[in-house]
C-alpha cells in the first residue's frame, strides 16, 4: 500500500513511523519536506497543494491511502475531492471538519446538544464587542473564529488587555478572513486535558489521554504556540473524569447523527478540567500536535488498521499500553514570533537508541563543504520533538532532557519543565 500523508510536520512524521509499521506500507510519501525523511519516508516535495498539484501526484504514484494532518486543507474539502476520485482518505468532510474550522459553529453544537463548555457570545463587529466586555468580566478570553494556527485565543486579564485584542482581530486585521467574527467566552481556570478520539460511522473511539504545554517559556509564561510539549496520560485524569467524558461523548455522537455531519477521521476534544467538573473548550477535526508524537509510541493496536477500521464504518479497536511518554520540543529562538532559519542541527547520532527524534521543521541540504553529503538544517519554529517512552514520567522526563544536551542548532530554545510542572501542582 502506498501512502500519501498531507502535511509536513512533527504530527505527520509520528503518523508515518506508525504506518511503516504494517507489512501492508510499501511507502509513505510526506507531501512537502520533512527532514526526517528516509528509507521508506520519501518526500513528495510537492511546491504547493492545489488540487491539480494533488490529482498529478496521486496519478503518478498510484497512492492507495491519503491521511491528511493540517487543519486547513480539511477545511477547503480536501477529502471530498480526493474521495470523490476513487481514492481512499482519512479525515471528515468540509462540513464535519467546521467543528474546528469555526469556533462559532463548535460553540452552537456544544450548546444544542448540552456539551457543557464556558459561557460565551458571538460578535461580528468591533463596537457590539466592545459593548458586550463587562459581561464576564476579567479575565475574558477573546477567540477569533477561524483558523489561526492555535493562534487566535488571547486570555485578557483587563480591558486594556481586550481592546488591543479586539483591535487587532477588527481593525488591524491580523487575522485576515478568519477574523470576521469572533467568540468571548467565559474565563475558566484549573488543568488542560488532550483526548484524541477516532470517528467511525459518527461513533466515537477515544485513544488515551495526553496533555500539552502550550505556552513558550517556563511556568506557563509568554504567549500561546502550536505546543511545545506534552506527556500521556495526562496526570490529572480520574475515573470520574472518564465517566464524566464518556458522557460527554455520547452527547457528541448525538449531535454528529442529528446534523448529519458523517464524521470520519479523528475529533480532539480540547478539555479544561475546573473544580473535578469537565468543560470542553475546543474540538479539532485531526490528529493533535505534539499529542499524536507522545500516543503514537504508545499505541499496541495497528494505525493502518484502525485508520481502515473507521474508513469503513467499522469499530475502531484501540489499544495502549500502560507506559508514559514525554517530549519537548526545541524550537528557533523568536517562535512564535520571528525567528531565523538554515542552522545546521548536530548531535542526532549521539541520541539513545530507545529515544524517538520527529522532525516538525527541519530540512536537508546538501553540504557543499562535506564530499556532497546530506546535513539537517531548522527549516521552522517548531524543529524536533525529542520522545522518551519509559515506565514512568519521572524515567521520561530524565530521557528526554538527558538527550537534549546532545543535540544543538544555533538560536536552539525549550522549556526546561515539560513534566516538572505536575509536582509542582500536585504539593
Amino acid at each position: 500500500m502506498k501512502i500519501l500523508i498531507i502535511g509536513n510536520g512533527g504530527r505527520e512524521h509520528a503518523i508515518a513511523e506508525a504506518l511503516l509499521k504494517n507489512k501492508k506500507t510499501e511507502c509513505v510519501y510526506i507531501s512537502t519536506h520533512n527532514g526526517g525523511a528516509k528509507d521508506r519516508i520519501i518526500n513528495a516535495e510537492l511546491t504547493n497543494h492545489n488540487i491539480e498539484t494533488i490529482d498529478e501526484f496521486l496519478a503518478k504514484t498510484q497512492i492507495d491511502l491519503v491521511v491528511v494532518g493540517p487543519e486547513q486543507f480539511l477545511s477547503e474539502g480536501i477529502i471530498d475531492h480526493i474521495q470523490s476520485k476513487g481514492i481512499k482518505a482519512f479525515g471528515p468532510h468540509k462540513a464535519a471538519a467546521r467543528l474546528e474550522s469555526s469556533k462559532a459553529f463548535a460553540k452552537e453544537f456544544m450548546e444544542k446538544y448540552q456539551i457543557p463548555t464556558a459561557g460565551y457570545f458571538r460578535y461580528d463587529n468591533y463596537d457590539d464587542a466592545l459593548t458586550g466586555l463587562p459581561e464576564f468580566g476579567y479575565p475574558v478570553v477573546i477567540k477569533a473564529d477561524g483558523l489561526c494556527g492555535g493562534k487566535g485565543v488571547s486570555i485578557c486579564q483587563n480591558e486594556k488587555d481586550a481592546v488591543r485584542a479586539l483591535t487587532d482581530i477588527f481593525h488591524n486585521r491580523i487575522f485576515g478572513n478568519q477574523g470576521t467574527e469572533i467568540v468571548m467566552e467565559q474565563f475558566l481556570s484549573g488543568f488542560e486535558a488532550s483526548l484524541l478520539c477516532f470517528v467511525s460511522g459518527n461513533k466515537i473511539y477515544p485513544f488515551d489521554t495526553a496533555m500539552d504545554y502550550k505556552k513558550i517559556y517556563d511556568n506557563d509564561l509568554g504567549p500561546n504556540t502550536g505546543g511545545v510539549g506534552c506527556i500521556s496520560p495526562n496526570p490529572y485524569w480520574t475515573v470520574d473524569l472518564d465517566q464524566q467524558s464518556n458522557q460527554i461523548i455520547r452527547q457528541i455522537e448525538k449531535g454528529l447523527a442529528q446534523e448529519k455531519l458523517g464524521f470520519t477521521g479523528i475529533l480532539f476534544i480540547g478539555y479544561l478540567i475546573e473544580n473535578g467538573k469537565l468543560y470542553v473548550l475546543e474540538f479539532n477535526t485531526r490528529f493533535g500536535d505534539p499529542e499524536t508524537e507522545v500516543l503514537l509510541p504508545r499505541l499496541k493496536s495497528d494505525l493502518l488498521t484502525n485508520i481502515m477500521q473507521a474508513i469503513d464504518d467499522k469499530p475502531v479497536e484501540l489499544d495502549f499500553a500502560a507506559n508514559v511518554a514525554m517530549t519537548t520540543i526545541l524550537v528557533s529562538q523568536g517562535y512564535p514570533g520571528k525567528y531565523e532559519t538554515g542552522h545546521e542541527i548536530t548531535g542526532l547520532d549521539l541520541v539513545d537508541p530507545d529515544i524517538l527524534i520527529y522532525h516538525n521543521g527541519t530540512k536537508q541540504i546538501i553540504d557543499s563543504s562535506s564530499d556532497q553529503k546530506t546535513k539537517i538544517v531548522t527549516n521552522g519554529g517548531r524543529v524536533l520533538s525529542v520522545v522518551a517512552v519509559k515506565e514512568n514520567l519521572a524515567a521520561a522526563r530524565q530521557a528526554v532532557y538527558n538527550n537534549i544536551d546532545k543535540i544543538h542548532f544555533d538560536n536552539m530554545s525549550y522549556r526546561t519543565d515539560i513534566g516538572k510542572i505536575i509536582e509542582i501542582y500536585k504539593n
